[in-house]
């Protein structure tokens, strides 16, 4: 199996076994759902060693088919042609298990919270982190996520100077966690009557959600402040002290939220801070890795500047790839899965040139 770690496939295959004896025979419901997730997760896994194993008999007897003189010229050169094509699917199914092997982010699955903030550029950076925002919005309606606006900040001439929004679904996290960073625009502004293309940028976070279990925020750790709701539009500004501002006093972290109702803003600057919180946590369980740090795509620091959209040439370039697409107005239209699978595919690449000779990590 080259460099796959035989002795971990075959004791998953084990589990694997027993999990589905285990569920024959009736378990209690509480149990019973546990089972059925872990089935679940090993099924495609030992779907796959199971092709594996078929396809390595198979090479073998073609092999002995060779080595028979018995057979004639023709039986020979059909049993060397299926070999081919056999051992180029060895090598297909062997690279799809070490990707499934690869040790998996716990926070993949999870729904995620967006934030981007209007950068340099003015009124144009706040035009571009609306666009930004949309693109990822029409991105999670064509998965069937649901996106949530929590809080928005307009800009002057449109767009967001800030917006923060949940996109909840299945691996939502998973999809968008290499959109973290900078992203910068080059185009020349509708007000801008000499044609000169300018440059802004916007800058994008995504945080998994996190759960009650993951953080736990002390209530003496934080400070709720109720304010009026200030800001352009909706008649129930400036009526209500509906605003709440919660200060997260440990570590000066600050959320905000100003709909209509005070006891939903609670709600959702928590859910937000939580957020912050828990990856503030992960990103120091990075940091300690230091030696995992080096496979991940790009720093991982969100004032690195990740990808930037040229409008007059229709160009998207990211720069932690080094790939170029000339789609800027279908990407904008949400059709971002190309880049989003290069991205994981340079992530798994980094993954798997840090396992050894044993398929270690």
């Amino acid at each position: 199996m080259a460099r796959l770690p035989t002795e971990k496939i075959r004791e998953l295959e084990r589990r694997f076994g027993e999990v589905e004896a285990r569920m024959a025979a009736g378990p209690d419901p509480e149990a019973y759902v546990k089972l059925a997730s872990e089935y679940s997760d090993l099924q495609p896994l030992v779907d796959q060693i199971r092709a594996l194993d078929a396809a390595l008999a198979e090479r073998s007897d073609l092999e002995a088919m060779l080595q028979d003189t018995a057979n004639d010229k023709e039986m020979r050169d059909l049993a060397e042609s299926e070999l081919r094509s056999t051992k180029v699917r060895i090598g297909e199914l062997e690279e799809q298990i070490e990707i499934m092997l690869l040790p998996k982010d716990a926070a993949d699955e999870r729904s995620a919270i967006l934030e981007i903030r209007a950068g340099t550029g003015g009124s144009e950076a706040a035009l571009f982190a609306g666009d930004l925002f949309r693109m990822y919005e029409r991105y999670a309606s064509s998965r069937k996520w649901k996106v949530e606006v929590l809080s928005a900040s307009e800009g002057e001439a449109g767009g967001y100077k800030e917006i923060i929004a949940t996109i909840s679904g299945k691996g939502v996290f998973a999809r968008l966690k290499f959109e973290s960073g900078v992203h910068r625009v080059q185009r020349v502004p509708e007000t801008e009557s000499g044609g000169r293309i300018h440059t802004s940028a916007a800058t994008v976070a995504v945080l998994p959600e996190a759960e009650d279990i993951d953080i736990e925020v002390r209530s003496e750790d934080i400070r709720i402040d109720t304010m009026r709701a200030s800001g352009a539009g909706g008649q129930h500004v400036n009526t209500t002290d509906s605003a709440v501002r919660i200060t997260h006093l440990p570590t000066g972290l600050v959320v905000t939220s100003s709909e209509k109702s005070q006891h939903q803003n609670r709600a959702r600057a928590m859910q937000v801070l939580r957020a912050r919180l828990y990856d503030m946590e992960r990103q120091r369980a990075d940091d300690e890795r230091s030696q995992s740090r080096r496979s991940q795509v790009g720093s991982g620091d969100r004032s690195e500047r990740i990808r930037t959209y040229n409008f007059p040439q229709g160009r998207v370039t990211d720069h932690r790839i080094n790939l170029t697409l000339y789609k800027l107005d279908r990407m904008m239209m949400g059709e971002i899965d190309e880049v989003v699978d290069a991205l994981i595919s340079d992530h798994q690449a980094g993954q798997l040139a840090t396992l050894g000779d044993d398929g270690q990590f």
